[in-house]
Order: structure tokens, then sequence, then C-alpha cells
């Protein structure tokens, strides 16, 4: 536990570092600050996952010396040290596209990006209803401020997440208080066994569901996703699609595995695998319907988290553990693919100088690694093999087929592989096209298109340590 802790403060350290020491020695040197706070935090978080698969059981911690059922308390099991590993890697990546590549990022990007990968860190350990509440606000505080660093072009887009963003956690906050006046205590473990279904109880859920599927950009409450993703920079894109969306879904996947009754959650998890199943459809369908790279990105995020949502529905329903590594490994893969898909379209609109679909006309030629990179990124979407795309949709379709009366749901997976092979072929269609006649006259920035090719070929990697996976995500409860 002890390395998890480090983990989380690691970079809240980096932030404070910053403040006292980076301005005083020079913008030029302050995002080395993150870059090292990050590294630490990924290490720490490796040997936390060490510690715990072989500790087997959870590990806990309350602050302060308070009871459980009145302090923090802090979780540490499989999953969540594997999310933190997952965190700062990811964080470590897009900070290192971002002080390396010639797209620098505001000033401001470092200090709300540390803030960022902290608050994400406190999520994944958090073992209270409202703790999570308070890490979920800070997340989104932080990723609104991020958007805006745009500048005015991103200000209404901005606003408006925040908007929703306050309201969803409003409706959270509601659900909350209501659990407390119905158990008095508002800790996971202890909810788990005293839960039951009645009224109040079910209100509370509906509640905290609706809001985390807004703050989650989940269908069919998605709709502030495509603007504030696709109008902020290409680092904080990256960011947002590939982790911060994750964190609402996280919660939502505790709520209904630990806090609700199991007979309710096996009655709510075909509505939720529907919900799924329709996003990557609809979402899909604007994603092939856009004219703008970025906002055809952004609109694959809310059709790929469809693969999640219905994985969670299935899992509440049928209560398979297969279908909790198949989620988990969704995340993984579609995280790793997302930060490739965003950085290699922010290299691609910097050096051809458009953000329209139809400027990617002979990409293989201008900007051929960036292309190659969203074309191998793509490739895990689609679920080709041996990518964690694949991985994660064999895991998820394995129980499906052994049924026949699991059919349908296997047939909506196999139409969202057809959809969003649409779109990414869409894409590379158009790179293979005749080059515009009068192509801008700028050179590539080298080193931000191999760090946009980076997390494409990790997820293709992901095959390769599959098993390793599958144990950790095995024993990855609360």
């Amino acid at each position: 536990m002890n390395y998890a802790l480090i983990s989380l403060t690691a970079p809240l350290v980096s932030a404070l570092l910053l403040v006292f020491l980076g301005y005083m020695s020079g913008r030029k040197h302050t995002g080395l600050w993150v870059l090292g706070g990050s590294v630490v935090s990924l290490v720490s978080a490796a040997l936390a996952l060490q510690s715990a698969m072989q500790a087997g059981l959870p590990q806990t911690i309350n602050l302060g010396g308070w009871a459980e059922d009145l302090g923090i308390s802090l979780r540490l099991s499989s999953l969540s040290a594997l999310l933190l590993v997952f965190t700062a890697f990811i964080h470590l990546l897009v900070g290192t596209y971002a002080r390396f590549s010639r797209h620098a990022p505001h000033q401001d990007f470092w200090m709300l990006s540390a803030f960022l990968h902290a608050s994400l860190n406190a999520l994944w350990l958090s073992a209270d209803l409202f703790n999570l509440y308070i890490t979920l606000e800070l997340i989104g505080l932080a990723a609104v401020a991020m958007v805006a660093l745009s500048g005015a072009r991103a200000y209404k887009a901005a606003s408006d997440y925040l908007l929703l963003s306050l309201a969803a956690s409003l409706i959270y906050l509601l659900g909350v208080v209501l659990i407390y006046a119905q158990y008095q205590t508002l800790n996971l473990v202890h909810l788990a066994s005293i839960s039951s279904d009645n009224t109040l109880t079910r209100l509370a859920l509906v509640l905290m569901t609706a809001a985390l599927m807004l703050k989650g950009a989940l269908w069919p409450l998605h709709l502030w996703l495509p603007a504030a993703h696709a109008s902020a920079p290409t680092a904080v894109s990256a960011l947002l699609s590939g982790i911060v969306v994750k964190a609402p879904l996280f919660i939502l996947w505790l709520i209904w595995t630990e806090l609700a009754p199991p007979e309710l959650a096996k009655q709510v998890g075909p509505a939720v695998a529907a919900a799924g199943m329709i996003a990557l459809s609809a979402a899909g369908w604007s994603a092939m319907r856009t004219p703008y790279i970025k906002v055809l990105v952004a609109y694959s995020t809310i059709a790929q988290l469809g693969y999640a949502l219905m994985a969670l529905g299935l899992l509440m329903s049928w209560q398979l553990p297969q279908l909790h590594i198949a989620l988990w490994l969704f995340v993984i893969a579609h995280g790793l693919a997302k930060t490739s898909l965003f950085l290699a379209a922010g290299e691609m609109q910097g050096t051809l100088g458009t953000k329209r679909l139809s400027g990617l006309r002979g990409a293989t030629q201008t900007v051929p690694v960036a292309m190659f990179a969203f074309a191998v990124a793509g490739g895990s979407l689609i679920g080709l093999p041996p990518s964690g795309g694949f991985l994660a949709k064999w895991v998820l379709l394995e129980p499906m087929l052994n049924q026949p009366q699991y059919w349908p749901w296997a047939l909506g997976v196999l139409l969202g592989t057809l959809v969003s092979a649409a779109y990414i072929f869409r894409v590379v269609a158009l790179s293979f096209d005749r080059a515009r006649i009068n192509p801008p006259d700028r050179q590539p920035d080298r080193a931000g298109h191999w760090l946009a090719l980076l997390p494409a070929l990790l997820v293709w990697g992901m095959a390769l340590i599959g098993n390793q996976l599958i144990l950790i995500l095995a024993g990855g409860g609360i």
C-alpha cells in the first residue's frame, strides 16, 4: 500500500515543486518536473501492482486513524494497481509528447496535468462514495480548465462541459445523500453487505447512474464530448479520451457490482448493455458523417465506450468473471488506441494545416508516420488480431457464443466492428487518394509523429501479455 500512496502523491508533489521551483528556474524546464513525477508514479505503481498480486486480497488503509465508516478509506486491489500503472504511463507518454514535440502546450498545461494525474490516482484507490465524489469533481474541474487552454475558440465547449459536469455532480451527490440516509455509511465494503432492494436504494442508483453516464459521455448522455475533445489542445484530447472518461465508468462499475443488490443488477443489466449496443451504431454513424478529423475521433470514443458499457451491463446480468475481464481489457486497449489516434490526428492537422478530412488526401505521402499510427490504432478499435481490441472482444464474445440465447448480443458486437471499420477505413482511404495540388509547405514534426505511433504499437503488443493481464484482472475486485 505504501507504493500506491507514493504513486498517488508523486504527481501532486511535482505540481507543488512546479509552483515553488519551476517558475523560479525558468519556464523552459517546467515540464520536466511533471515528467519526473510521472516517472516516480509509474515505478511506484508497478511495485504496488506486484505487491497487490502477491497479497491476493485487497489492502486497506484508513487515513487519520478514523474508523472506516467515518474517515477516508483507500483500498488497493490488483485492478486499482493496474489502473495506477496505466494512468502513469499515459501521462508520461502524453507529457513527453507535450514537452518534446514542436506543438508546445500552454504553460498551465503542466500544473493541470499533474493535478489531473493525482486526482485520477485518488479515485482508483477510493473506497467510499463521498471520496469518489470529491475525486471525480477534481478530475472534472481539471479537465474543463485543460479544454479551455485552446483559447477563445474552446470557451463555449469548456463552459458547456463545466455546466453539465456540475449538474451531474449535484445529481450524483443527491444519490450519495440518499444512500447515507438509508444505511448510515458510505463505505463500499460495508454497503455491499447491508444494501437491500428498496425504493430509496433504487432512486439513489438511478440518480448516480444518470450522473456518471453524463460525466463519462456514455450514450445517450454524450452530447458535450465531441466539441470538448475536438477543441482541446492535442495533448489534452489524448488525456481526456485515453483516461478521463474512464473514471465515471469505474464508479459505475463499483456501484453496480458492490452497492447494488445482485437481483436488482440482473434486472437493470440488459438495459445498460442495450445502451452500449446502440452507442456502437449511433455514435459510429455520427463518426462516419462528420467532415472533421478530431470530431471523428471524438465520436469514435463514444462508440467504443459502448463496448465497455455492454460488457458492464452483461456483467451485471450474467455475473460471469470473464465479463469483468473483458470490461477492463476494453478500457486499457481503448485508452492506448485513443491516445495514439488523438496525437496522430493533432499532428496531421498541424502539419497539413486543415481540420477537415478532405485535407487528408495524400497523407500517406506527406505525413506517413502519423497516418500509419492512425491506421494501426484504428485496427485495434476494429478488433483486428492480435491487437488489444481483438483480445477484449474475444473475451467478451466467448460466453456469448457458448449459449445460443446470447447470440443477439454477439451480433451487436459484430455490428459495432463493421461500423468501426467503416469510419476508420474512411480516413485511411482518403490518405491514399491523390495528394492536394498545393499542399502546405510544412515539414512533419518527427518527434511528435513517432510518439503518436508508440501507443498504437503497444496496444498491438497487448496480446503478448494477454495471459498476465487476464491473471491480474481475475483478482481485480474492489
